[in-house]
């Protein structure tokens, strides 16, 4: 006979979260309910709803920001032994211009569960996914002593979320665990990033997104090898460590580029693309003079 575990994931419809819903699902001790701002049509949903454990998800359609209420009644209501936190604000870009927006969602709402959290005791774990943006432009093995060196308005309020989180244990004693990884890829990831983007754009025929010269390095890690990584980490971590998760799998972004064309080309061959041939046709017209 299984010994059930409730789990509350936080964050369950974000990318790397509904892997990882995934996972614990395929544990019949684990009995996992969603939390997330999006509507329910994460693929754990999908992938489970036609099986009869489908009893052990629930999903609760809350917002961080605006419904923090719901989410603290929930947990209280559930008193889930696990809390792991995907939940954040994560595009890089954006933040640059309306930075509290990120420091709301990534900082104080944040403050706001660990405050109630360090009230409760029905909390074994509390593991927090950061981001490998909070250490910067690092290149080769980031070690978990490593200074944190954010250079974006998003990367400060991850950044700001790791203090918080590590000063909860030592203040409070909240039994918090602390994940960083390198940039995931794997499928449906959401397609404003490197590796899907290129996909799209070199299917339809446009522009790469390359920026500046490519050379700047990245480690790559797989999804299911990151989800892999953190459950282990709930599961043996010292609680009030940080624990790096990485693929020793470094490339440029021209590398990724070029790596991801020359699969597309065996898959889609260029001359037999027509968004590729009406590109092409464009520019000779240009050039011509034939197209203002």
């Amino acid at each position: 006979m299984t010994t059930e575990r409730k789990v509350v994931v936080l964050g369950a419809n974000s990318f790397s979260g509904q892997d990882f819903v995934d996972l614990l699902l395929g544990d019949d001790r684990n009995r996992v309910v969603g939390v997330s701002r999006s509507p329910e049509r994460s693929r754990a949903f999908l992938r489970y709803k036609e099986r009869s454990n489908l009893s052990r998800y629930r999903y609760a359609q809350l917002d961080m920001n605006k419904d923090m209420p719901g989410i603290l009644e929930l947990l209280d209501a559930e008193k889930p032994e696990w809390i792991v936190n995907f939940a954040a604000q994560s595009e890089v870009a954006p933040s640059w211009d309306h930075p509290e927006h990120w420091f709301q969602t990534n900082t104080v709402a944040l403050a706001n569960l660990v405050n109630h959290l360090r009230k409760r005791d029905y909390v074994r774990r509390y593991l927090h996914v950061s981001s490998p943006e909070v250490y910067g432009t690092c290149e080769g093995v980031v070690k978990e002593d490593a200074p944190l060196n954010p250079s974006t308005p998003y990367a400060a309020s991850k950044a700001s979320a790791d203090h918080l989180v590590r000063a909860a244990f030592h203040t409070y004693g909240l039994p918090v665990l602390i994940t960083n990884c390198s940039n995931n890829y794997g499928p449906y990831q959401f397609p404003e990033k490197l590796i899907p983007l290129t996909l799209l754009n070199a299917v339809e025929g446009r522009e790469l997104p390359l920026y500046g010269d490519g050379l700047n390095v990245r480690d790559w890690l797989y999804v299911e090898d990151h989800c892999a990584g953190i459950l282990l980490v709930l599961e043996r971590g010292r609680l009030g460590e940080k624990y790096n998760i990485g693929g020793r799998n470094e490339r440029t972004n021209l590398e990724i580029v070029d790596g991801l064309c020359a699969v597309l080309e065996e898959l889609l061959p260029a001359r037999g693309n027509a968004a590729l041939a009406a590109r092409a046709g464009r520019r000779l017209a240009m050039r011509s003079g034939r197209l203002a």
